[in-house]
Parts: C-alpha cells; structure tokens; sequence
C-alpha cells in the first residue's frame, strides 16, 4: 500500500511522490482477508503480508497515537500494552489498592516471586533493573500486562515512597502510564484504545494454522492463564512453572516450614500441608486444557527466593513459622549464594531433597487420576527436570518419579500415561544430548538460560551494556528477544540432532521466551523442532510466524 502525492496543472496529472502507507494492524488484516476473499492474492499470500509484531496491537490496550506524550523515562519494552495506574512501591499496597478499587502500577527495583500477589494486582510493572527476561518481564508477559523493564535513569527510594529522574520526583500515588511497547514511561494518565479481535483475525489465523507445522503451546501456571491461552489457539502447555504456585496465602507458609526443617522428616511433614494445594492446581489445569499435553517443570528457583528479606518480614515470618529471628536468619546466611542462578536450583534441588520431588510427582499423578475421572477423558502429564547437565542427574530424579507414579496406581488401581523428559538450557547438556536422550522422552530448550550460559551473560544486568552492542553491531539484536542462531541455534542444533540421533522421533520444543519471537520461530522451523511453548498473549503471534516459516516466505513488512 502506497501513500501517493500528485497535482494536476492545466489538465495534466503530475505525480510528485510515493512512500510506503501507514496502518493499524486491523486495517492491514482487513485488506489481506479482502484480497482474498475476492480472489486477487491467494491465502498464503494474505498470511505472508502481515507482521506477527503487530498482532500486539490487536490482543492489548495501546496508547492513542493522537495522545500527547510526556516521557519521564525510557526502559526495556518487556511486556506489551498500555496501563495508567498511581505508583506504589510493594506487593502488598498493590493488592489493598485493588480491593479498594483503584488502579495501580507497581514500581520496584527488580521483582522476585514473592512479588507475584501485587503483579497480579497491578496495572502494569515498571522495574530499574532487569532486562527483557528478567523475572518482572516473563512474569509480565504471562499475566498480559505491561511492563518496562531496566529503566536504569530512574533512583527509587523505598523510605521516602518515591522515584526520581532527572530532577523529577514523583510519589507514592502519582499517576503515571506505562506503554510496554516502547519502553516509555509517561507522566499522568494518557488516553487508550482497547483492544478489539475482529472477525478478520480469526479468519486470518484459521489459514494460518493450515499452512504451520509447527505446533504452538503456551507457558502458563495459573487457570487464568491456561484459560487465555486456550482462547488464543494454544495446544498445550510447554511450561508450568511450579513455584510461582507456592507463594499465595498458606502456601508460602508451608515452604518456609520445609526449608526452615531440621531434618528430612519435618521437610516431608511442610511438603505434605502442600500436597493438596499443588494437587488442586494440577486439577484445574488438566481440565481446562482438555487432555491436551501438560509439561510441568519441577521446583527451579533457589531456595533463598522463598525467605524473608528486611528486618519487619523476618520478625514477621517468624512468628507466622513459630521460629526464631536467629534461626531464620541463620538459614537465609546458609543458603546465600554469589551466584545464585549458577547455584542451588533446579534439579539439583531433587538430587539433594528427593522428598520435594517425590510431593510433586505425586500430586501430579493424583491429579490426573481425578480430572481423567472427571472428564472420562485422557490427561497427558509431562514431568520436565530442569537444569540437568547429566544423564546420572536426570536418573535419580526420574527414578523417584517412577516410584510416585507405582505408589499412586497402587493406590488407586489407575495408571497415569505420562512422560519423563528435561530442561536443556546448559551448554553441555547440549553437547551431552545423546547419552541424556536415552532416559529423557522429550527435550524442552529452556533458551533463556541457555543464552545466559553459553554467552556468560546475566539476562538481570544485560540492559547495562547490551544497548551499546547491538547499536554498534556487536550484536544484531538483543539475544535474549531473538535467539543468537549462530552460537546458541548452535547449540540447539546439536542438542537435537545427537537426541534424535539416540531416540529416533524425540519430541523436542523450546519454551524460553524466544517462542514468541517470530525470527526465533523461524529458527525453529527450519532446525526442526515439533513445537514452541511462549506466553499465552504471544501464542497468536507465534502461529502466524509459524505459517509463515512454513511457507517460505521472510516475515512480513505489511505489504
């Protein structure tokens, strides 16, 4: 579509120039299913005119492009959309705001996951560290909501309830609006349009999911999202992550009881108040998905993500415990580490507290005996161990989730189908592929972190210096948005080919935030992946990328 100048001077046409014409997502969706329909471009080719990016527009509120702009900073757009909302600086102002009925956004240095009660409660997060994978940005993209991630301009003060930039103080219950597309922070409350799905876009998506072969499920933890993801073409779950269920009401308890234990008996005894609970969730999430596959991963996060920080939540936990400051104090210094995201996590947490596992396992298992019994229909459970760098790691642990899996058909007199499989995100693990294959039924590359550890890059600290090399070509974009193809695809690659090699028809997908990237999509096509896993609000942008892979075509420029 062309923007056309012209004159006409004493009956004659003059043209003067053309440039390339401007639309909305919606207008361009419009014109690409008209053509169609009236036979002048085929549907491929409709499928190939639109860029998976903007569909952003279509699934989020954005800002109203006739809106004056008053930026106060620039961040990372982390998470799309647009939100207004008055600064608070916790969790727990966020959640009584919202019961109050007011709209806020979240302002931290960085989030953790015991942040995730005030995210849900927010608006839209805005953090001075972190970069586009950080804990604030994936969280956020999950949830649907926006988020600027490392606005490194912005001091926040959490004593005095404020943030400055450039001799701007704003304060708790300023208004501020936040477009998560742009990475722009704005002062007071800017004009939205809502999104709308138009009947286009199904019928679009419909042609698009005709060409794809790639399939696209989606990373979801809660009902709310597998319900969003459901709605949005998702055909499974490639990631849930279990912690991000343990930090709700008596939940968060009960972990800080098993971490505070002396000794395996009082950790069985904290993770037994929590079976139910994880047992529950599992439910939900086995029967809004329909006996579509669920892959859930295994507890990840280092323990110390779990404890207390200052003074007032120590004091306060410990009484909610029935411990000591000293002894709570004291665990929190034992489990402190440097390097924590190199450190203590994932199936390592397994290898030494096997019971944290085996309560998993279990609930798992129980939980699909009682949707299946619900629904009279199959549930498809797969178990994902992550971080392995070993094929002995990945044994131990699967060994004890064979035994819950005996335990539970014992008891009940229902066998559970499901499937064993693990995490690749360590370099070697990649290297290592063949051996970990022939116990592991499926692979899952978990990019994020293997991004992190073959480039030796923090995806918390990246923001810092990651700008400057991909302006001056270091770098052509920001890995940890767009898969880095030669050296991480790499890796990816071999990670394949030797697990195929070793189980033929190994089931293999990625479920780091690259899934929703439309360049990484198209890497994945092309290296042979069976699915992507992403964000359930990025699942639409995933399948047209997908179709398009397909077709052979480059991603669109709204031709």
């Amino acid at each position: 579509m062309q923007d056309m100048e012209f004159t006409v001077e004493q009956g004659k046409l003059w043209m003067l120039q053309t440039r390339g014409g401007k639309r909305t997502a919606k207008a361009a969706l419009r014109i690409a299913v008209d053509l169609a329909n009236e036979g002048l471009i085929s549907q491929a080719e409709a499928v190939s005119r639109i860029d998976p990016g903007s569909l952003d527009q279509l699934l989020h509120p954005t800002i109203d492009p006739k809106a004056e702009r008053t930026v106060l900073a620039t961040g990372l757009p982390a998470s799309p959309g647009a939100a207004s909302g008055e600064i608070v600086f916790n969790s727990e102002e966020a959640e009584a705001a919202k019961k109050a009925g007011r709209k806020v956004i979240l302002v931290r240095v960085e989030t953790s996951p015991e942040d995730i009660h005030g995210m849900h409660a927010a608006e839209g997060i805005l953090t001075t560290r972190g970069g586009m994978t950080s804990h604030a940005a994936v969280v956020a993209r999950g949830m649907g909501k926006p988020c600027v991630s490392g606005a490194g301009s912005i001091r926040v003060d959490y004593a005095a309830q404020t943030l400055s930039v450039a001799g701007r103080t704003l304060r708790k219950g300023d208004r501020i609006t936040l477009d998560g597309s742009t990475g722009q922070v704005l002062v007071g409350e800017v004009k939205m349009l809502e999104p709308a799905l138009s009947g286009d876009f199904a019928t679009l998506m419909g042609w698009a999911d005709a060409a794809r072969k790639l399939k696209v499920r989606a990373n979801a933890d809660t009902p709310r999202d597998a319900r969003t993801a459901r709605t949005f073409g998702a055909e499974g779950i490639g990631l849930c992550r279990t912690e991000h269920m343990f930090f709700e009401g008596d939940r968060i308890v009960a972990v800080r009881e098993m971490i505070l234990a002396d000794d395996e008996t009082g950790r069985r005894a904290a993770l037994q108040k929590l079976l139910p609970m994880q047992r529950a969730d599992f439910v939900d999430l086995f029967t809004i998905m329909g006996g579509l596959p669920v892959t859930i991963r295994l507890l990840d996060p280092p323990l110390h993500e779990f404890l207390p920080h200052t003074e007032d939540e120590i004091r306060e936990v410990a009484a909610v415990v029935g411990t000591t400051m000293d002894k709570l104090k004291r665990r929190a210094a034992e489990l402190h580490e440097v390097n924590p995201m190199l450190g203590f996590r994932g199936c390592r947490l397994a290898v030494a507290y096997p019971e944290i596992a085996e309560m998993q396992a279990r609930a798992i298992f129980e939980a699909a005996v009682e949707a299946e019994r619900r629904s009279g229909g199959a549930i498809q459970p797969e178990i994902m161990v992550p971080l392995v760098m070993t094929r002995a790691e990945l044994d131990l642990v699967k060994a004890r989730i064979d035994a819950m899996a005996a335990a539970v058909e014992t008891e009940t007199g229902r066998r559970v189908s499901y499937h064993v499989g693990t995490m690749i995100e360590l370099p070697r693990a990649c290297l290592r592929a063949g051996e970990i294959a022939e116990t592991a039924e499926f692979f899952s590359f978990g990019t994020n972190d293997l991004t992190q550890t073959a480039l030796g890059i923090s995806r918390d600290d990246a923001a810092t210096f990651l700008g400057p090399y991909t302006q001056k070509g270091i770098l052509p974009a920001d890995p940890f948005i767009t898969l880095d193809q030669e050296g991480v695809g790499e890796l990816v690659r071999i990670g394949v080919e030797r697990g195929r090699g070793a189980r033929p028809g190994l089931k293999v997908g990625i479920c780091g935030e690259h899934g929703g990237d439309p360049a990484s999509v198209r890497f994945c096509h092309a290296v042979g992946l069976d699915y992507v896993s992403c964000s359930p609000y990025r699942v639409p942008i995933a399948r047209l990328a997908a179709a398009q892979a397909a077709l052979g075509g480059a991603v669109a420029s709204q031709a």
